[in-house]
């Protein structure tokens, strides 16, 4: 029988010689997430389709091929999404451009690791009895939209091409969900939300509604990390999001499947059908992409008076080719 000191040093060895073991081959005991060691990493996301890759790796578990283990939890909007990451609440975020400039501009701490797809089929949505015909009859009228968020920037270039700016209407700061409503009372003479509330206003406007459409702003939906995520949990993120969007290209309606579940009754089917083919995805850092943060950074100074520099160089310093250079060299032509 062994003397109460002996056990106590015999069990103090075991212990080390775990700990040890784990250390040796790569994984943290503290991070581990009890799925047979595996890292846990948190990814926030907003809009289901700029980040169905995200989704369908998600739902088709694809994240364990890289010895992940990731949790997906989604926000309102890519604003929200944006500070569960600037907060530490999440590791990597899927957000808009838009959140993505203002944070560079407030000098926040982020990196911008890829540009996940594109989409440019934007809609105005109004109400026949407003008579608004063409952007410029919005001068002097009430316009909903989330404001902080890419559909902001949307509605700027919609004034734009007819000569306007926001001192020409009155904005008002909408959540995307509160549209709709705010067009079907009347509160407002027309609005811009997320592309998944356009069939909801149809339906709750039924004769009534009308839309302009508009494609002179291509949304840039955005992977972003923490300042304490690694390059190499990064990189497993990305290789796990190529996978998932070559199977978004081999079988779209098993990957629409996969968003329409993940959504967990946010999204409908008719929607994701109708608009998923519309959006263009590819993990890229390009020379396009820091033109338009450019472009949008000078707009958000002059329109918002936010601080920071909209210089092309201060901007770039967000940019972090690596990891996905790691993954797919080819893919990154910013310089």
């Amino acid at each position: 029988m062994l003397r109460p000191r002996a056990a106590a040093a015999l069990l103090m060895a075991a212990l080390l010689t775990t700990f040890a073991s784990a250390c040796a081959d790569g994984s943290d005991p503290a991070n581990a997430d009890g799925s047979g060691g595996r890292p846990a990493v948190s990814v926030v996301g907003s809009d289901h389709l700029g980040g169905a890759p995200v989704h369908v790796a998600q739902e088709h578990g694809l994240w364990s091929a890289e010895g992940i283990d990731v949790t997906v939890t989604t926000r309102p909007s890519g604003r929200d999404a944006l500070n569960a990451v600037l907060g530490g609440q999440a590791q990597l975020g899927v957000v808009g451009d838009l959140p993505a400039v203002t944070a560079a501009l407030g000098g926040r701490d982020l990196r911008i690791v890829a540009d996940l797809s594109r989409f440019s089929d934007w809609r105005l949505l109004t109400r026949t009895d407003r008579a608004v015909t063409g952007f410029a009859a919005l001068k002097g009228r009430k316009v909903g939209v989330p404001q902080g968020t890419n559909v902001e920037y949307a509605l700027s270039r919609m004034l734009a091409s007819a000569r306007l700016t926001a001192a020409d209407v009155t904005v008002v700061n909408l959540a995307p969900n509160q549209v709709t409503p705010a067009l079907a009372r009347g509160d407002i003479d027309a609005g811009v939300t997320f592309p998944s509330f356009y069939e909801a206003a149809r339906t709750a406007l039924g004769e009534r509604y009308a839309e302009l459409p508009f494609t002179g702003y291509t949304a840039r939906t955005l992977l972003v990390a923490g300042a304490k995520t690694s390059d190499e949990t990064t990189a497993a993120v990305l290789r796990t999001v190529l996978r998932a969007q070559r199977e978004i290209g081999a079988d779209p309606a098993r990957a629409r499947q996969a968003v329409v579940a993940q959504s967990k009754g946010a999204l409908q089917t008719g929607y994701v059908d109708a608009y998923q083919s519309r959006y263009t995805y590819g993990a890229t850092l390009s020379t396009e992409l820091l033109t338009q943060l450019e472009e949008e950074a000078a707009w958000a100074k002059a329109a918002q008076g936010l601080p920071g520099s909209a210089d092309r160089a201060a901007l770039q310093r967000y940019l972090n080719p690596g990891p996905l250079t790691a993954v797919d060299r080819a893919a990154v032509t910013v310089r």
